[in-house]
């Protein structure tokens, strides 16, 4: 057999929303952020996309997003939020929202950890969305505490950073396939985000 019939193609660059250097969440996959400021997190993903953002949250969680907070980052008519009355139609919303392929940034805000099973299902109809339109969509979880969701792409954390910036965040690439764990120090939010690498807080968990 020739040799050359054995040798693989390069493997081809997958799409990714890159919010700055480093800050890369490859789309048509589900990715997990937490944190006190997750929130924060989230926004700064929609100003990196075009089109519209569906947010999905409990009817019986806290007041909804300021719009005056959420103007920094992206117009507040792109968003589209969606308050299922059942815990277990949050995820079910976010899944059709997902598969449907026409929302480039999907938000779920959950109360609680979901189980493996509804992650994989949830991987799989972001695949689904790009298979049936072309364009890949990006799924984020929002989650309490230090998160910690089976079986997402990657997790990040996010906290307003104990500095004398007025506005400053730490960022912490907490897991993900095939990047190390890694810290950030971020300023310069929303329109021109300056970061620079420090060390991993003791008190975050992969």
């Amino acid at each position: 057999m020739a040799t050359h019939l054995l040798k693989r193609a390069p493997d081809r660059p997958r799409p990714a929303l890159e919010a700055a250097p480093g800050i890369s969440l490859r789309l048509a996959r589900l990715h997990e952020a937490c944190g006190p400021a997750r929130y924060t997190f989230a926004l700064w993903l929609a100003r990196q996309t075009r089109g519209p953002v569906f947010w999905i949250a409990p009817d019986w969680s806290a007041a909804p997003l300021n719009p005056d907070g959420m103007a920094r980052f992206a117009h507040p008519g792109r968003f589209t939020f969606i308050t299922p009355r059942r815990p277990e139609e949050l995820l079910w919303t976010m899944e059709e929202t997902l598969r449907a392929g026409i929302v480039p940034l999907v938000v779920a805000d959950l109360p609680g950890l979901p189980a493996l099973t509804p992650v994989r299902r949830l991987h799989l109809a972001a695949e689904t969305g790009v298979a049936e339109t072309g364009h890949a969509p990006l799924g984020l979880i929002l989650t309490p505490d230090q998160g910690g969701a089976q079986g997402v792409e990657s997790r990040w954390h996010m906290a307003q950073s104990h500095t004398a910036d007025q506005d400053a965040w730490t960022l912490t690439r907490l897991r993900a396939r095939t990047d190390p764990q890694r810290s950030w120090h971020v300023t310069g939010l929303p329109a021109k985000p300056q970061l620079s690498s420090v060390e991993i807080p003791d008190t975050q968990i992969a």
